[in-house]
């Protein structure tokens, strides 16, 4: 098999991974904002309820401090009804005393339909409070694991950008300028598998003639379509293979060499 061949599998198995990382990686700032709406609609709910609570109560003490004005003015003019001394300013002051009833009346109803509204609030207010907090409770626990797994991915990456550097260096510079360009031409997939005669890189069928060539390994095979490297796969290599976790060895051994 053709000595370049497995590590341009496995350096393009780093890179996938690496991408994948990536990819993981931006979402993560999203995944946690996603995360947070509930807590901020919890939040907003609360805070309009606590508001709503507070009209109420100051529009009822409102309230309260007209029917203390008004009770006043019925006294007064209870009082004054022994100073009458017509029938009918007698008559006319007990009407008045009468309408001022009813308007007291009215903001008694008004109070009583208040402290209801103000009761009903304030158990609404502590449904929310507790909705609030289990909110927050549920997104502190999804932020703490996006952030564990966002520190996971940022060491996995760290590892596998060393590796990739060992990779890279068991590789000729002719072909690893070869496989980064064909890397960027093709979204990221330069390196595709053969199996039932198909370029797995592309999904077209190639011809049986490369396909016999890709299946030898003898030297670094190329897509009729697509241009890119093909190695075989459709049964186990037949010599070692060079794993990323044996590559840091192996590159150790080029420089001894060197």
């Amino acid at each position: 098999m053709n000595p370049q061949l497995q590590p341009l599998v496995d350096l393009q198995a780093l890179d996938l991974r690496i991408m994948d990382i990536k990819e993981k990686q931006k979402k993560i700032p999203h995944l946690i904002e996603t995360a947070e709406a509930p807590l901020r609609s919890a939040a907003q709910q609360l805070k309009d309820m606590t508001t709503s609570g507070e009209t109420l109560v100051k529009e009822r003490r409102d309230r309260e401090r007209d029917l203390e004005i008004h009770e006043a003015q019925v006294e007064k003019l209870r009082a004054r009804l022994t100073e009458l001394k017509t029938n009918k300013e007698y008559q006319a002051h007990l009407f008045e005393i009468e309408m001022a009833n009813k308007k007291k009346g009215e903001i008694e109803e008004q109070i009583l339909t208040l402290m209801e509204r103000v009761e009903k609030g304030q158990q609404e207010t502590k449904q929310a409070q507790t909705r609030a907090k289990e909110a927050e409770r549920l997104f502190v626990q999804e932020k703490t694991r996006l952030e564990t797994l966002s520190a996971g991915l940022a060491a996995e990456l760290a590892q596998l950008d060393q590796k990739r550097s060992k990779a890279g260096a068991l590789l000729d510079k002719t072909i690893l300028v070869r496989y980064t360009k064909l890397k960027a031409a093709r979204k990221e997939l330069a390196v595709a598998p053969v199996r039932d005669g198909t370029c797995f890189g592309c999904r077209l069928q190639l011809p049986p003639q490369l396909v016999a060539e890709v299946k030898r390994s003898d030297q670094l095979q190329t897509c009729t379509y697509c241009q890119r490297i093909l190695y075989w796969d459709g049964e186990p290599l037949t010599v070692p293979t060079t794993t990323p976790d044996s590559l840091e060895n192996a590159a150790d051994d080029m420089q001894e060499t060197v």
